[in-house]
């Protein structure tokens, strides 16, 4: 077996996976055994954030470093998304994968890819399976290999597992280190009758006290009466989320045992997080921040699982409670690459690889921000104790204090004796997003409502606008992604 220099990269991405959603995480209905065994031998990031409550603008950021007031993806990307006519979002902006192409690594994507023109292959990579749009039923789904068409006849999270161990049997010949995306689907819905039974069984029992279903947020926007981000039988709904979180451990599981077979483990480093969150229930909500109107940035929303594991790099059995977020990885990764992560830490993201090495007196750098999210119009500041939500152009807005209220359940905005509060936060938030997002992509200047992005965004006026009929622009949406 050829080592390297460089380590292996397997970067391992989920949909939609809240972290309450894992084992390790101190959820004792779920069974994950591989990912709690992956953060058993690893780090665990209990602070972990996505940068946008919804995939395609949290994905073009986990690549980027950006913002997506700067990158310009606000929301889902819905539309033509293959062919020649299928836009390429990302299209001229650099990625970090960039970078590890023009290092020599052996680049491959197996999965949902969802930044527009996803049958095409990203530059420098050279395995491409990729989903043809955001989201899909486990059966039947279209993929892309290389370019072309191919329908996936058994079970879509298989179909991913099998060929990222494809994928990794070629590469351990290669003379070259390899990066993976391995971007399972799961546990994106749809989940009623799509998981195997020998998952589903897992939880004919299970009282899914992890996910209580409380009133319905009056938020919620509905399709024939069900939440836009739910089904109508929610404790099938809930069977097939669990299943399918657990059918993806087993894959992993899969993966991480060819590594091991291989003799690749102790030379490749291992990261596995999600795009965004996701509440079943939490807050009486069913989807991440696009499960409401206006768009939530609730915790539950915007905190991802995330794990890292490297042997001897990396500290085993650690959990690190910083505040970190998605737009901090690309930099980390070319750190424990052994490359300059340095063109990543320009905009807001900064290595936090130093955290990673076990030592208990490391923490990280003081920031302007902690941590922050956006949803087009939607911006949130968020420290270790206190969250400030800003709805542009007028609200509502929210501030909790997560000391006394871990569970956003108060919202203490129109509190007179927290007005200078408010004033520092919202102050503090605009010099940030100032500082790092670009005029032509403010996302203050687009009608975001989670009901897709068709084309690159344009400024429109910066003004009040009206939610879209729901009934109308959502019922695809409702039905697959």
């Amino acid at each position: 077996m050829i080592h390297h220099p460089r380590p292996n990269i397997l970067l391992i991405l989920s949909d939609d996976q809240g972290a309450w959603a894992m084992g390790c995480a101190g959820n004792d209905e779920i069974h994950t055994p591989h990912l709690d065994s992956l953060a058993a031998g690893g780090v665990r990031l209990n602070n972990f954030f996505c940068v946008s409550p919804v995939c395609s603008p949290a994905r073009a950021s986990l690549m980027t470093g950006q913002i997506p007031s700067r990158h310009g993806v606000h929301d889902y990307l819905h539309g033509v998304e293959t062919g020649p006519d299928a836009p390429d979002y990302l299209r001229e902006q650099r990625l970090f994968t960039d970078e590890l192409a023009e290092n020599g690594y052996y680049m491959g994507l197996s999965g949902k890819w969802h930044l527009g023109a996803n049958d095409r292959a990203r530059g420098g990579f050279s395995h491409w399976f990729a989903l043809a749009g955001g989201g899909s039923a486990y059966g039947g789904a279209t993929m892309y290999r290389n370019g072309t068409e191919e329908i996936v006849s058994g079970y879509l999270t298989d179909a991913i597992t099998a060929d990222s161990v494809g994928f990794i049997e070629r590469a351990a010949g290669q003379d070259s280190p390899f990066f993976l995306a391995l971007n399972y689907t799961a546990p994106h819905k749809p989940w009623k009758g799509q998981h195997p039974a020998e998952f589903t069984r897992l939880y004919d029992d299970c009282a899914f006290e992890s996910c209580p279903q409380e009133t319905t947020h009056p938020w919620t926007p509905t399709v024939d009466g069900v939440p836009i981000g739910g089904e109508p039988d929610v404790r099938a709904a809930l069977v097939g989320y669990f299943a399918a979180v657990s059918a993806m451990d087993a894959g992993i599981g899969q993966v991480l045992k060819k590594l091991e077979e291989l003799g690749l483990t102790d030379d490749t480093l291992v990261i596995f997080s999600s795009d965004n969150g996701f509440n079943c229930g939490h807050h009486g909500v069913w989807g991440k921040g696009n499960g409401t109107f206006p768009q939530n940035v609730f915790d539950s929303s915007v905190k991802v699982p995330a794990i890292i594991s490297f042997p001897g790099k990396v500290a085993r059995g650690t959990v690190r409670e910083e505040l970190l977020s998605a737009y901090d990885l690309p930099a980390t990764i070319l750190e424990l690459a052994g490359l300059d992560p340095t063109e990543f830490e320009q905009g807001p993201g900064n290595s936090f690889a130093e955290l990673l090495g076990g030592n208990p007196q490391v923490s990280a750098e003081p920031r302007p921000v902690v941590v922050f999210d956006e949803y087009g119009p939607v911006r949130m500041i968020r420290s270790s104790s206190w969250k400030y939500v800003h709805r542009y152009p007028e609200g509502p807005h929210e501030l909790y204090d997560l000391t006394a209220d871990p569970g956003e359940r108060c919202n203490l905005v129109q509190d007179v004796e927290q007005e200078a509060r408010v004033a520092r936060m919202r102050r503090d938030m605009q010099l940030w997003f100032d500082t790092y997002q670009s005029s032509d992509a403010d996302g203050r200047k687009f009608p975001v409502v989670g009901a897709g992005q068709t084309l690159p965004v344009r400024p429109d006026p910066l003004g009040a606008f009206t939610p879209p009929n729901w009934d109308r622009m959502r019922t695809e949406e409702a039905r697959v992604h």
